[in-house]
């Protein structure tokens, strides 16, 4: 290529990304006008999230609006839908998250912290353990409280997902967060920390026996030592 004056224009070297930046979540565009691109995931838990997916089936046979589907089922039977798979290993599921636009995931910590890793604010299910959906109400509890918090999009009706969903596709940056550079690198301490306030919620709501109960053992006959 050559300039105005006839001479070769060198060209300049293009800035590689730097090991960071090469981790941190695409950034979406907002003003994308192609399909939108829905991540599902119930987690690996051993029981059914049938209502979920139901719920998602239900809104995807009624919108008319282009959408690329993402759900990872688990023990659930296998959906009627597009995109529907048992279990994306960690590498997939990272994936995942970076490309998609909205992030419906159940009540497990460790999911949500990952979707607001990659700049989602997820639109969160907790598993209700009265519908055996879980073992106990520690989603419930957990997804309550940060849904209090603005820290996720709680929905525990099949309306307040379905109009979550409706937005998302409408403006999907209304369930966008900023992602922090960091968080990559803190990711092992929040899931301690996390830990330790789904344990304190589990505590205070369920009575349980402690693990470490020593059991008492019978004392020995009198009789029976003296023989």
């Amino acid at each position: 290529m050559t300039g105005e004056t006839g001479t070769a224009r060198r060209r300049q070297p293009q800035p590689q990304p730097t090991a960071e930046a090469a981790r941190l979540p695409r950034q979406r565009d907002s003003q994308s006008t192609t399909q939108v691109r829905v991540l599902v995931a119930v987690g690996t838990d051993k029981h059914p999230f049938d209502r979920l997916v139901d719920w998602l089936a239900q809104w995807h046979a009624q919108t008319t609006a282009p959408v690329g589907l993402t759900v990872q089922h688990g023990h659930t039977a296998v959906p009627p839908l597009p995109g529907a798979v048992p279990f994306l290993g960690h590498d997939a599921l990272q994936q995942a998250m970076a490309d998609a636009d909205l992030v419906v995931c159940h009540g497990g910590p460790a999911t949500i912290l990952e979707a607001r890793r990659h700049g989602h604010l997820p639109i969160v299910v907790p598993r209700n353990p009265a519908r055996g959906e879980h073992v106990d109400d520690h989603q419930l509890l957990f997804a309550r409280r940060l849904g209090a918090a603005g820290l996720v999009a709680l929905c525990e009706t099949r309306e307040a997902l379905h109009d979550a969903l409706t937005a998302g596709l409408a403006d999907p940056s209304r369930y966008a967060v900023a992602t922090d550079p960091q968080a990559h690198e803190a990711r092992r301490a929040a899931v301690a920390r996390v830990g330790r306030i789904v344990d304190d919620l589990v505590a205070g709501s369920t009575p349980r026996l402690s693990r470490w109960r020593v059991r008492s053992r019978p004392r020995p006959d009198p009789k029976e030592t003296s023989r």
